[in-house]
């Protein structure tokens, strides 16, 4: 008889809870007092975390995305969010991992699609933390919407010269190399098959970083998402990443599991809101009792936890659909689902917590500031939150056809007229009514 088993298998969950106990001890304490992780200049701390990052390869965890052949283990998504969970609570840990974006998404592209000389130029390096990586989709005039993309790649012999602008290309300011979505083909009959993408290595002449953007309380100059504008671009032919106008399906290699993995690392930060929630409830005393005592409190407590939960369950669901399947496009609507719910719960959790702590709450010394920065920035990044509920809704209805005649399949005298149909014969009369 077929069952369900929610748990984890005990191999898989110690090496899980190592996790747990090292991100805790040997990596938290980089979020509070270092700056980006992607910064090269402090060396100090760069070898520090080189030396954490060969504890965790002993350990099997480093780079899971990827494949054995590039140093990681091949896990599938259900692995990957379990890990991720773990992961998300540091901004350090990702790189720690071996799985920071962009540069995972990145990795995935060019282990997929690179040539052999593109992976020994920009994956290898890549993979042993050398360097970092940016990817430039979005332009300031279109958003995240492809089809209106201005910034073009135009073959020129053996050269393509590229013209335009990206914007919000994350670690820009430090990456060794860009991956670029061109227009290539603006006159193709599918829209799909207008783009390509490039590989643009750092300091090609005609790159220009315009600034860097930072998000919420970021001070001016600080962020870390790059304003870029290309002026006549000059990359070699060899420079483009899978075939022309091959660009859609070289980018969703990244997004799909990507928007899972960020789902994963989002409950392990709106799990730490509902901690500081639960802990500022039983230790806040007023008029006589604890702020636990009142109905309202619980009332967001009971409600923060259940909507955590419905949400991890829903990513796990969608996690082993994609091992089961093998295929995003046959996932495409419960990815969506994910992505659309994410920043709510996120930012509601974050809010009641917030609340909760009066003006401490609001204050630098608490993180639910910038929490509430990052779940509007997950209901912007990877395609606004809309999008993602028409796709879902999209996808939902195809499923759905009109029913003959004028009356609704759930009208009630025609279901009546149908079921006395279908027991004519099988029942006594007076059963039946007839």
């Amino acid at each position: 008889m077929p069952m369900w088993a929610f748990e984890t298998e005990p191999g898989y969950q110690a090496q899980l809870d190592w996790a747990d106990e090292f991100v805790r001890t040997q990596v938290e304490p980089l979020d509070l007092t270092q700056g980006s992780p992607f910064d090269p200049s402090n060396r100090r701390v760069r070898d520090y975390v080189r030396v954490l990052q060969d504890e965790v390869r002993a350990q099997g965890l480093w780079a899971c995305h990827l494949g054995p052949e590039l140093g990681g283990q091949g896990y599938g998504q259900m692995r990957l969010a379990l890990l991720n969970e773990v992961i998300g609570r540091s901004v350090w840990a990702p790189l720690v991992f071996g799985c920071q974006a962009p540069d995972s998404g990145n990795a995935e592209i060019l282990a997929r699609f690179g040539t052999a000389e593109q992976k020994k130029r920009f994956l290898e390096p890549l993979l042993n933390g050398q360097v970092c990586s940016t990817y430039a989709m979005t332009e300031p005039h279109a958003g995240a919407d492809p089809t209106l993309f201005t910034t073009t790649a135009v073959r020129d012999g053996d050269w393509w010269v590229i013209n335009g602008e990206k914007w919000f290309a994350t670690n820009a300011r430090y990456a060794a190399f860009l991956i670029v979505m061109c227009v290539t083909d603006p006159d193709a009959d599918a829209p799909h098959r207008r783009m390509s993408m490039f590989l643009v290595p750092a300091g090609t002449p005609g790159v220009e970083l315009v600034r860097s953007v930072g998000v919420g309380t970021d001070k001016p100059g600080e962020g870390t998402h790059g304003y870029l504008r290309f002026h006549d671009v000059r990359v070699a032919s060899d420079a483009m990443l899978g075939e022309q106008g091959a660009a859609f399906a070289v980018a969703q290699t990244r997004l799909g599991g990507g928007r899972i993995h960020h789902a994963m690392r989002t409950i392990s930060q709106v799990r730490a809101a509902l901690d500081a929630m639960c802990e500022r409830a039983v230790a806040r005393t007023t008029r006589g009792g604890s702020l636990a005592d009142l109905g309202v409190v619980q009332q967001q407590v009971a409600d923060s936890w259940t909507e955590i939960e419905q949400f991890r369950l829903l990513v796990l669901r969608t996690a082993w659909l994609i091992d089961k399947h093998q295929d995003y496009r046959k996932v495409r609507g419960d990815i969506a689902a994910v992505k659309a719910l994410m920043p709510g719960v996120f930012s509601r959790v974050v809010q009641r917590a917030m609340h909760l702590h009066g003006a401490l709450g609001v204050s630098e010394e608490m993180p639910f500031v910038e929490w509430m920065g990052r779940a509007e920035v997950l209901g912007i990044a990877d395609g606004p939150t809309e999008v993602h509920q028409q796709t879902l809704a999209r996808v939902l209805l195809r499923s759905y056809e009109a029913p003959e005649g004028i009356w609704p399949s759930a009208h009630i005298p025609t279901r009546r007229e149908a079921a006395l149909t279908a027991l004519e014969g099988l029942l006594d009369p007076e059963v039946t009514g007839a």
